[in-house]
């Protein structure tokens, strides 16, 4: 199982780190690489046109501005296709966001937060456990985790106001 984190600019490494803490955690492949729809568009084809024979299995897009990396992407591959927003300078991310979700019919990418790294790493495991079961039992461990936590917040908050 192996995803490829593809950044349309170096600017965007943040964001492709908190999608790596979360396939590090469930134990998934992955490469990263820098690849700009709008200065490299040849290499931006040749990757979506290659990624599926190299054996990518999800591939996630992280881009700001215009940010058409993810809709190039899903345009070309059969892979599925995670979108993040990066924040710009310009329109704190709205205009990224808007970029990346507003696909025309038959060419989809799945769009998580504006620079929402855990949730693309962690939408990207969902999809692999459909092929991975073991992904799936980790991923049910990971929201019981979750649940703990919360519990646990909570209980603390509660035992410092009723003091």
């Amino acid at each position: 199982m192996k995803v490829s984190i593809v950044m349309g600019s170096i600017s965007d490494k943040e964001i492709a780190n908190k999608v790596i803490n979360i396939l590090k955690k469930f134990g998934v492949d992955y490469e990263t690489r820098v690849i700009s729809a709008h200065r490299t568009p040849y290499l931006a084809a040749e990757f979506a046109e290659n990624a599926d024979s190299k054996g990518i299995e999800v591939i996630i897009a992280i881009a700001g501005k215009a940010a058409h990396l993810a809709g190039i992407i899903a345009g070309i591959t059969p892979l599925p296709v995670i979108g993040i927003p990066a924040k710009s300078s310009t329109m704190d991310g709205l205009d990224s966001l808007l970029s990346v979700v507003q696909m025309p019919k038959g060419v989809p990418v799945a769009t998580v937060a504006i620079d929402g790294g855990e949730n693309a790493g962690l939408l990207a495991v969902q999809i692999l456990s459909v092929k991975y079961p073991e992904l799936r039992e980790k991923f049910k461990e990971y929201k019981k985790e979750m649940v703990e936590g919360v519990i646990k917040m909570d209980k603390e908050l509660n035992d410092e106001l009723n003091k």
